[in-house]
């Protein structure tokens, strides 16, 4: 092929014929530096040699980017290339290559805590209780929203602080001064986000797109370990002595869902969200059962005996959508917060402070008083099987739980001073919203 010396005004006059989809001059200055020009008018350098008796074509860049001196400096960088058995276009690709993951390091880099946080809970939404990924929301949130109910804002949650962060910036050290600073004013909510800080981090650990970014003593390093802040477990519950007292003022609710939402939680020892979203369909009152959701059992559920007393109070709950402990207010339309109407009525009975899970807790209590097996009470509150002849062999019948429910549900009762007459659910009447 012939040869010219590049010069500018050659460069910039060189075109393709009409005819042709492409035409090449080559330059004498360097070997294997050609100019080529398309029917679309556009101009290039290109290098071409041999590697291994094949012709290798590179594409260096507009006469516009490069001028003819740098362009002669890049073929001849290329013909080294070739001459060593090296494929040009093998190194651009690796170039190229490179830079793509300097990028994406760099983009890994600056990856912040809540971006991740937001990507952990979507994926684990569908595996999570509704309390749990609530949970997991309020303890990462900024604050400053207005209350659902009531007047006033939300105070920003404990791991807000390091939601800003960039992952690579979660060492060590800054949880271990978070946890200084939060397990002064709320240590409880401290420790229990420090669990879940550290579930995220593990998550974040099997994740490609983030391994490696937090260092892998974030949360078990001393210092982190030492500030972690020491909560006793909570043992509040009702005791014998009390249920009258807690009865009388339970029952004295204004509000009857929640009142009868309350003493469903005692009389079952169900989880709070497993009692609030129960559904009218999971009540069988012909058959004195009822279909709850299960923190163990996700997909299936459990079948726990619907008790005399307990049926009774369903029955006579407005129907006014799918759910039995349904609220007008409420955005799902179910209850979710019986707490404040707790409160009260442990104030009026003068009884001590117990929480909504403490009326699980009391459940699970006050069974040892008619020697319930722990297997049988175990079952009816949805606890995880401890041994392996309780997980493999002993799930027992409905019937069998229920002489054993119906019996402390009779026992509960005859403390409290609340006549257990049997009750007649055929003759109830089932009350609607007006």
């Amino acid at each position: 092929m012939a040869k010219v010396n590049f010069t500018a005004g050659r460069v910039n006059g060189h075109s393709c014929p009409a005819g042709k989809p492409q035409s090449f001059i080559w330059d004498s200055g360097a070997s294997g530096l050609g100019l080529r020009a398309t029917a679309a008018g556009s101009l290039s350098y290109i290098f071409q040699g041999k590697l291994n008796g094949a012709t290798v074509r590179v594409t260096i860049g507009s006469p516009k980017d490069w001028g003819i001196d740098a362009a002669r400096d890049e073929a001849r960088r290329l013909q080294r290339l070739v001459d060593s058995g090296k494929d040009p276009r093998a190194e651009a690709a690796e170039q190229r290559a490179a830079a793509e993951q300097r990028q994406l390091e760099a983009r890994r880099q600056d990856v912040t805590v809540r971006a991740a946080w937001t990507e952990y809970l979507a994926a684990n939404r569908s595996k999570w209780s509704e309390r749990h990924y609530a949970d997991h929301e309020r303890l990462a949130q900024v604050g400053g929203e207005p209350w659902k109910r009531g007047t006033g804002q939300t105070v920003a949650g404990p791991l807000a602080a390091l939601m800003p962060l960039k992952l690579s910036q979660l060492t060590a050290d800054a949880i271990a001064t978070w946890l200084d600073t939060e397990a002064q004013t709320r240590p409880t909510n401290a420790e229990q986000s420090y669990r879940k800080l550290r579930a995220f981090i593990r998550w974040c650990d099997d994740k490609p797109e983030y391994s490696g970014l937090i260092a892998s003593n974030a949360y078990t390093s001393r210092a982190v370990r030492a500030a972690v802040p020491r909560t006793k477990a909570k043992d509040d519950c009702l005791q014998r002595e009390q249920l009258p007292g807690w009865f009388a003022a339970v029952r004295q609710i204004g509000n009857p869902v929640i009142s009868a939402y309350l003493q469903a939680l005692l009389l079952t020892g169900a989880r709070r969200e497993e009692m609030a979203g129960l559904r009218w369909e999971d009540v069988d009152f012909q058959w004195r059962s009822l279909h709850v959701a299960d923190k163990m059992e996700t997909e299936t559920g459990r079948i726990i005996p619907l008790t005399p007393y307990l049926a009774s109070l369903l029955a006579a709950l407005p129907r006014r959508n799918e759910w039995v402990f349904s609220s007008p207010s409420a955005a799902d339309g179910k209850l979710a917060e019986p707490r404040i109407a707790h409160n009260k009525a442990l104030a009026t009975a003068g009884l001590p402070h117990v929480t909504i899970h403490g009326l699980r807790r009391s459940f699970g209590t006050l069974c040892e008083w008619v020697e319930m097996p722990s297997g049988i009470s175990a079952q009816i509150m949805g606890h995880k099987p401890s041994a392996l002849a309780e997980k493999h062999y002993r799930r027992r019948p409905l019937d069998l739980l229920r002489v054993w429910h119906d019996k402390i549900e009779t026992w509960v009762l005859e403390q409290a001073g609340i006549p257990s007459s049997p009750v007649q659910l055929a003759g109830l009447k089932v009350i609607t919203a007006a």
